[in-house]
C-alpha cells in the first residue's frame, strides 16, 4: 500500500505573517485596519528617509578661482590707490596751533579797563581773552535772561575758565552777588523825607478797568462791548452769548444763559449775567415758519437741530402744510419736552 503524501503547505502571504497576526491579536485590528496601519507607517518611513537618500551631493569648493579673482582685485586697487602726498594736497590738514590756522578770524586784544557786561558784544569779549564759542554763549544767555545782575552769573557760564574770570572780574561794572531775597536793590524806590513812597505814574493798562457799579441792561439788545463790562466776561464769552442769542432768535428767560456752551461750567459767571441783565417784558423773539423753512434753515435753530428738522420736513411733505403749531405734536417721535421748548420760536403762517 502506497504511503499517503503529506498535505501541501499553505502559501505564504503578508496577511498571515507573524507581525500581522501579532498586530491583530494584541491591538484588536481587523485585516483591513492592520493593512492600513502598515501602509501608513511605510509612507511615514519613506518620508523620513527620502530626503536623506535623495539629498544632492554638496558641490566641491575650488578656492583657486576665488583666489585668482581676489588677487586681480588687489592689483587693481594698488594701481588706483592715491598717494599719501596727493591726498594731503587735496585735503590739507589744518593746524590750529600755527598762526593763521584758527577757524575763526583773529580778534585784536585790547587793554583791560572798566566795561559793562550788559553792553559788550561777542567781539568785545573775544578782545578781552574769552574764546569765541564762550563769547557767543555769554551774549546769547544775556539776551535770553534780560541782562546780568551780578558777576556770579558771568562766572557760572559754561566753558569760561576760572583764570579768565579772575582776570576780568575786577573790571566788570556789576555787583559781586545779586541782592538777597527781601533786600531792596539800589534801583528800588525809596521813601522820601516824610517816610512815604512816591506815587506811581498813572499809566493806562492793557485792558480797560470794568465799572464796579453797573446798571442792569437788556439782554436782547446788548452788544459784546456792553457784556464785557461784567467782571469775568471777556471777548470770547461775550461773542458766544450774542451768537447763541442770534441762533435762538432772542432770549425769553435769563435761565437760557445756562445753555450757552462756554457758560455751562461757570455758574458764577451765569449768576453775574443774570444779575446785571434782564429780558424786557413783552419781548417777541424771531420766529421760524415751519411751513416755508427748508431743512437747512430749520436745523440751525438750537431747539430743533438736524434730527427734528428732518422729521418736521418729512411730515410736512407727507401730510401737507401745518395748520397750527400744535400739529407738531402729531409727529410720533417728537418728544413733548422738545415741543415745549421750540413752541415760542415757531409759527405756521
Amino acid at each position: 500500500m502506497a504511503a499517503t503524501p503529506p498535505p501541501p503547505r499553505p502559501r505564504w502571504s503578508w496577511e498571515n505573517s507573524g507581525p500581522m497576526r501579532w498586530i491583530r491579536r494584541h491591538m484588536g485590528y481587523s485585516r483591513g485596519e492592520a493593512r492600513g496601519m502598515v501602509g501608513l507607517l511605510t509612507l511615514m518611513l519613506m518620508a523620513i528617509v527620502a530626503p536623506i537618500v535623495l539629498r544632492p551631493a554638496a558641490p566641491a569648493y575650488l578656492p583657486a578661482a576665488d583666489q585668482k579673482a581676489l588677487s586681480k582685485l588687489a592689483a587693481q586697487l594698488k594701481e588706483h590707490r592715491t598717494a599719501e602726498q596727493g591726498f594731503a594736497t587735496k585735503f590739507p590738514k589744518r593746524d590750529f596751533g600755527k598762526p593763521g590756522g584758527s577757524r575763526y578770524p583773529k580778534v585784536a586784544q585790547v587793554q583791560l579797563s572798566a566795561f559793562d557786561p550788559n553792553s559788550l558784544t561777542a567781539e568785545g569779549w573775544e578782545a578781552r581773552g574769552v574764546p569765541h564759542f564762550v563769547a557767543a554763549r555769554i551774549v546769547k544767555y544775556r539776551e535770553a535772561a534780560g541782562g546780568f545782575k551780578a558777576k556770579t552769573q558771568v562766572q557760572k557760564m559754561y566753558g569760561l575758565e576760572d583764570s579768565v574770570y579772575r582776570r576780568l572780574a575786577p573790571f566788570m561794572q556789576l555787583p559781586d552777588a545779586p541782592p538777597k531775597r527781601g533786600e531792596q536793590p539800589d534801583y528800588a524806590a525809596k521813601p522820601g523825607p516824610d517816610g512815604k513812597f512816591p506815587p506811581f505814574a498813572a499809566t493806562p493798562g492793557k485792558f480797560p478797568s470794568k465799572p464796579r457799579n453797573l446798571q442792569p441792561f437788556d439782554l436782547n439788545t446788548a452788544d459784546t462791548t456792553q457784556l464785557m463790562q461784567i467782571r469775568g466776561i471777556g471777548a470770547g464769552r461775550a461773542k458766544w452769548v450774542v451768537r447763541y442769542r442770534n441762533q435762538l432768535g432772542g432770549y425769553l428767560r435769563e435761565d437760557q444763559l445756562d445753555e450757552v456752551f462756554v457758560l455751562r461750567d461757570a455758574p458764577d459767571l451765569r449768576d453775574s449775567l443774570k444779575k446785571y441783565t434782564f429780558v424786557a417784558v413783552g419781548f417777541a423773539p424771531k420766529l421760524v415758519n415751519v411751513n416755508t423753512a427748508s431743512f437747512d434753515e430749520l436745523y440751525l435753530h438750537p431747539y430743533i437741530g438736524k434730527p427734528r428738522a428732518r422729521l418736521i420736513v418729512a411730515y410736512r411733505q407727507q401730510h401737507g402744510p401745518y395748520k397750527q403749531v400744535e400739529d407738531l405734536k402729531q409727529i410720533p417721535i417728537l418728544k413733548a419736552e422738545d415741543w415745549e421748548k421750540m413752541r415760542p420760536y415757531v409759527r405756521c403762517e
